[in-house]
């Protein structure tokens, strides 16, 4: 199989000040899924990461889509982005062993003249334009965006025995999700500082780890990540929740 390569005619920097590329990281093994490609799983009949891709699709602030995943799923990724009609999914590139090693493979498509970039889980395909928009102008004034919510259960923190250790101020936490977004430079010069990317579970992560100060913005609570079978139950039933 090989990879898709780039085809999008890029427009002048006037038109573009105010769009930017999105990586969507789909190269997981799904394995808390109980043998099924979550990724595949449809939801009211149509797959989870195509609901994905429609969704920043649809977005304006988005330029292109950037879609990183296994090797034995870029035919059937090609084909279904053909029948959805994804215009914007310029490049279907292979992920890396880790989460972060996926995004640096999506960060090899990146142009030169292309700034700021998001970085969305192919499995939260319940993403909103909102929330998108939100994180997009949020890297306007700062290079690292997430959005998140507040935590809605208080918090233990707990030693290897199960004993509590303490317990976190909850008004002072909160639940990162996708996208985020980073300034391109700056991450890139993270990821060389840091010693071994895939300890990190998220972009906000290799940020912090290199110093620079990391923001957030409103996310929403619908905004699942799918990771059990039970999460596409959950998911099914918010889709069925916004048509009453």
């Amino acid at each position: 199989m090989t990879e898709t390569k780039p085809k999008l005619q890029y427009e002048t920097n006037t038109q573009r000040q105010n769009v930017l590329p999105v990586i969507i990281v789909a190269a997981g093994n799904s394995t808390r899924m109980q043998g099924t490609n979550k990724q595949f799983s449809e939801l009211s009949g149509i797959p989870v990461i195509i609901r994905t891709l429609l969704a920043f699709e649809s977005c304006d602030m988005i330029s292109r889509i950037i879609l990183v995943t296994r090797t034995e799923d870029i035919f059937s990724l090609q084909m279904l982005g053909t029948k959805y009609g994804i215009s914007k999914l310029t490049d279907i590139v292979c992920g890396g062993n880790s989460r972060q090693e996926s995004v640096l493979k999506g960060f090899a498509r990146i142009a030169t003249d292309e700034k700021n970039v998001l970085i969305h889980d192919g499995a939260r395909p319940l993403v909103t334009d909102e929330i998108i928009r939100r994180v997009a102008e949020g890297l306007i004034n700062h290079m690292a965006v997430t959005c998140a919510v507040k935590l809605k259960d208080t918090v233990k923190q707990v030693d290897e025995k199960g004993k509590v250790i303490t317990t976190p101020d909850r008004s002072s936490l909160v639940s990162v999700q996708t996208p985020q977004g980073v300034r391109k430079d700056e991450y890139l010069n993270a990821v060389q500082k840091a010693e071994d990317v895939s300890v990190f579970t998220d972009d906000m992560s290799v940020m912090e780890s290199a110093g620079y100060e990391v923001y957030t913005v409103e996310g929403n609570y619908k905004n699942i990540k799918i990771t059990t079978p039970e999460d596409i139950a959950v998911a099914q039933a918010l889709l069925e929740e916004e048509t009453l």
